[in-house]
């Protein structure tokens, strides 16, 4: 019997969940810091280079999630994927997408905080790509260097990412949307590409689990350019969160015990948002 077979015939007892999230994620991270030391003479390749070297990590990391835990990453709505520049909004659960989102946009610039630039080895891989660091502490400033740094990466062809609600949720919590997506679509004119995930049911913020099952990432049909920012935002919200809505009621019927984590997000509040 091969090893692979092992995992896919043997009880999913939390003993064997708790067995192979270890071994995941010391196999995840180890994976993480053996790429990031060694690619660095990638970096002299520039943006593209590091972007190939984010693609192996992508590759590793679901296989392992795949191989080791029992859980799958499936993409589906690829077909909504506009060609060019595009202003992709996703939900944001867990750290799962951070790298799945990696597989059909292979040239983007993500929003995220300035602090992460400072981190050795990895801010040094987030600056040669090109991301677009802000500082949050400016309020509305921030969202016009937003909007400044956005408008030659989309004019270049490229792709922005953005977790609308600029923290992880739980997957079920009440929804707590801020501007920058609505700012960036106003001020750019580019379509936006919403995308619901239930990742979080799996890989939970702030936990070493990793629980089998499929994780979906769906890519729902782009909104288009023209709408005023505040039935943008409005229409952003309503379509992505009715979508994960769906997307974590397939889990839960696949498997029940996932509806208490369900219930759990549905209890949060403000303070139960994970600052990224």
């Amino acid at each position: 019997m091969t090893a692979n077979s092992l995992l896919r015939t043997e009880p999913e007892t939390s003993t064997t969940i708790v067995v192979r999230s270890v071994i995941f994620n010391v196999l995840f991270y180890l994976t993480l810091v053996v790429l990031m030391v060694g690619g660095l003479p990638m970096v002299l390749g520039g943006r593209r280079a590091i972007f190939a070297l984010a693609s192996v990590w992508r590759f590793v990391s679901v296989w392992l999630l795949a191989f080791v835990c029992g859980l799958k990453v499936e993409y589906r709505g690829v077909e909504n994927i506009p060609h060019g520049g595009v202003l992709i909004a996703a939900k944001h659960q867990s750290f799962l997408e951070t790298f799945a989102l990696l597989k059909h946009a292979p040239d983007f610039a993500i929003i995220l905080k300035r602090q992460l630039t400072y981190i050795p080895l990895f801010g040094l891989y987030l600056i040669v790509s090109k991301q677009i660091a802000i500082d949050r502490s400016r309020g509305r400033k921030a969202l016009q260097q937003i909007a400044a740094a956005a408008k030659p990466v989309l004019a270049a062809g490229r792709q922005i990412v953005i977790y609308p609600e600029g923290t992880r949720r739980l997957p079920g919590a009440p929804p707590k949307y801020k501007q920058g997506a609505a700012a960036l679509y106003a001020e750019t004119g580019a379509p936006c590409l919403p995308v619901a995930v239930n990742t979080g049911l799996f890989w939970r913020r702030r936990g070493f689990m990793r629980r089998p099952g499929i994780a979906v990432i769906e890519y729902l049909p782009p909104i288009a350019p023209g709408l005023d920012r505040e039935a943008f935002a409005a229409r952003l919200q309503e379509v992505i969160e009715q979508a994960c809505a769906r997307l974590n009621a397939e889990a839960v019927a696949l498997d029940p015990s996932l509806a208490a984590f369900l219930a759990q997000g549905a209890s949060c509040d403000e303070s139960s948002a994970e600052p990224r």
